[in-house]
């Protein structure tokens, strides 16, 4: 479900330059960004390389299972 929020011009603003360097839209870096935060503060110890890996596999396609033997 989609809401309408209301955000700071100078967040937008800066949505917007990090998002054309990422190749997102404006609500699509925020989201990116909120998952980063969100990831961050459940946790904590986890650096910033960490999280942006669990994000690109988030959006890979699933190879398969692996036998076992």
């Amino acid at each position: 479900m989609a809401i309408n929020v209301k955000l700071s011009e100078a967040l937008v603003e800066s949505a917007k330059r990090y998002g054309n360097i990422e190749h997102r839209s404006v609500p699509k870096q925020i989201e990116y960004w909120s998952k980063i935060g969100k990831i961050a503060s459940e946790n904590p110890d986890l650096p910033f390389s960490v999280i942006r890996d669990i994000l690109v596999a988030d959006q890979e396609e699933p190879v398969g299972e692996y036998p076992f033997d």
